[in-house]
Order: C-alpha cells, then structure tokens, then sequence
C-alpha cells in the first residue's frame, strides 16, 4: 500500500458476481480490486471463460507493483501443481501475500479429483489467511491439512434491487419441481434423481416436474446423455413432466425461471458449496439438496440421502419429498438479511487482507 491507500487487490477472479458482491453497496471500504486482465486472445461470445491472466508468472512480474495482495477464488483447475508453485514463489519472492477461498474442495467439472486435490495441495498450505463458506468445509480443511480457515458465508448472488416478475390472478398453481442439468457436467448426475422423482410423482397431486438443459445434450452419444434423453422420451405425453432445453440464459431470464420452482432439486453427485442454492435463496425458491458436500450448511435446506455410488433410494427420496410438498417451508430457511450480511462479509474481508499484509 502506498501512501495511504487502501488495499489493492489481484482477485482472481474480480468479475464473478460472488466477488464484485464482497464489497459493501455503499464502497465505504478501502479494499480495491483490480479489473480481471483481458487475455490476448480474442473473446469469441460473452461470457466465455479464459484462464485468469493474472495466473501468469509473467504477468506477476510485471504487475506485482499495482497489487498489495492476491486473493485467489477460481480458475486455476487449468494450471499445473509445478507451475502453481512456482507462482506462489514468485509471490513470496515479490512480498505479495496469498489469501485463499476454497470453494471446492472437490471440482464439480471433473471426475477425477486427484488434479484438484494436487492444486489445493499447492495453494493451501502456501496461503497466508483461508477463507471457505461453512465450519465443515473448514473442518476438512483442518483435517486434511492442518490450516485454520475462516468462514464467511457466501453473500447473495441476485441483485438487491431485483424484484419477481407479477403472477396473474387467478392463475391455477401446480406445485412445480424443477431439476436443471444444463450440460451435465461431471457431478451433474440426475438420473437416480429422476427414477425417484418418477417413482414418488404418484403420491404427489398437484406436482409437476419441470427439467431443463443446454441445447447440447440432445445431441450427445454419452451413456449419460442417453441415459436422462431416454427416460424423459418414455415420459413424453405425460403432463406432470416437461423438458425445456434452451442456450445459456441471461441473468434476468435465470431469476425469472427459478423463481417460477417452488423446489429445485439438485441432482449433484459430488460437491462442496453451491452459488444456484444461493441464487434460490435469493429469489424465494425452496431447495432440496443431497446430503454430501456442505449445502446443508449453506441456509439448513432439507436433503435427500444420496449414496457414494451416486444411487438415491425411492423410498428415502420420497419421504423427504413428501414433507417438502405437504410443508413447503421446509425448503425455504429464512433468508438472511441480505444488505447486512454483504456489510459484514465485506468488513471480514478488510480484516483479513489488513491481517495478510500485517503477516508478511
């Protein structure tokens, strides 16, 4: 820091909404972030992913003066275990200390963990200060690498000022369960979900199942793929089932469609934390979730048992949805004050970044 100023920040990355909601609304404090570099390739649609610039060993030697710190969240899965460690070198060598959120202890992009758990190897114990989301994430932590993380909970993910779209009167309301496997990522696993959906619909009138995915899937060879576009295809004429594929949505055409569930469902066979729990949240959807991770945690959402082989019983299943549809509050934990805890999360955040630099 000089003269002064507030802390300056290299988030990676600093363009997600879970980071640009780490400050405060009304930027009362000193943290500044740095803008995410733009990769010199060009960017062929919006929204596309590019691992960060500021992962480069390069670009931290000729930067480390505009930064008093690196705050690192996402995208390093495309990095290797030798190169991470050489940049954290280069950060120590630059007297730029590390702060690390561990958002997922497992990657929800890949099957295999072993190249996560090899980069978490690296950036863990270089860290100067961990953050995560829950007391059990930080209990894994703990364990599994003997570090202390402090937890903060994940702040909202809806703007603030984002308010539901009107419901006609008058209209009939079934009660909708909506599962979304956009382009079934690797611990997108919905078909257990969906046999035990199926099986327990009977017990439930007045529901209806509303799936929805990426244009993609229809095309797939996959057994996944062909696995879930064989089951919805036996289910066609039914009108408790409906499948909506669709492109990427836009933020504001996202909100609308969750907020049109009463239940999302999600059909995760791995995981830690989920960002579109706390999207629902946002907007007022129940949530039911699998007992693994920490979703749980998140808000204190009911689960459902799913089995390290992924299988979900019918029975189990339909019990915890039972309750849900004769209860549905049970899916919709009081939300938290919104505005206060993004104040409180951004003034967690100033302490430790002051604490980092202290450290160092």
């Amino acid at each position: 820091m000089a003269g002064g100023a507030g802390v300056r920040v290299a988030s990676i990355p600093a363009g997600h909404p879970y980071v640009r909601h780490l400050a405060p609304l009304d930027g009362s404090d000193r943290v500044v972030r740095l803008p995410d570099p733009v990769p010199a390739v060009a960017d062929p649609m919006p929204g596309q992913w590019w691992p960060p610039v500021m992962l480069d060993r390069a670009w931290i030697e000729r930067h480390h003066d505009d930064f008093d710190l690196v705050h690192l969240h996402f995208g390093f899965e495309a990095a290797d275990p030798v190169t991470l460690a050489a940049w954290c070198a280069d950060l120590a060598r630059a007297g730029r200390p590390l702060v690390v959120t561990v958002h997922d202890l497992v990657n929800p992009h890949l099957s295999d963990q072993r190249p996560h758990l090899a980069l978490l190897d690296v950036v863990i114990p270089r860290a100067h200060r961990l953050i995560t989301l829950t007391a059990g994430a930080a209990a894994v932590i703990h364990r599994r690498w003997g570090r202390r993380a402090t937890v903060i909970p994940h702040p909202h993910i809806v703007a603030l000022d984002w308010t539901a779209p009107r419901v006609p009167a008058g209209q009939d309301r079934e009660f909708v369960v909506g599962i979304s496997i956009k382009d079934l990522r690797a611990n997108v696993d919905p078909l257990p979900v969906l046999r035990a959906l199926a099986a327990a619909l009977p017990g439930l009138p007045g529901t209806r199942v509303e799936i929805d995915g990426h244009p993609g899937i229809l095309s797939r060879d996959d057994e996944r793929a062909v696995g879930v576009r064989d089951f919805l295809d036996a289910r066609q004429g039914d009108d408790r089932w409906s499948v909506w594929t669709h492109p990427r949505l836009t933020d504001d055409k996202l909100w609308e469609h969750l907020h049109s569930l009463d239940l999302s469902v999600l059909p995760y066979a791995f995981g830690t934390h989920s960002g579109w729990l706390e999207a629902c949240v946002d907007v007022g959807s129940g949530v039911l979730v699998p007992d693994i991770g920490h979703y749980t945690e998140q808000h204190g959402h009911p689960a459902f048992p799913r089995a390290a082989d992924g299988s979900v019983d019918p029975a189990r299943f339909a019990d915890v949805l039972g309750r849900v549809r004769r209860e549905p509050a049970l899916a919709t934990p009081p939300r938290p004050d919104r505005r206060a805890q993004r104040r409180r999360i951004a003034d967690t955040h100033e302490r430790i970044y002051r604490s980092a630099l202290t450290a160092r």
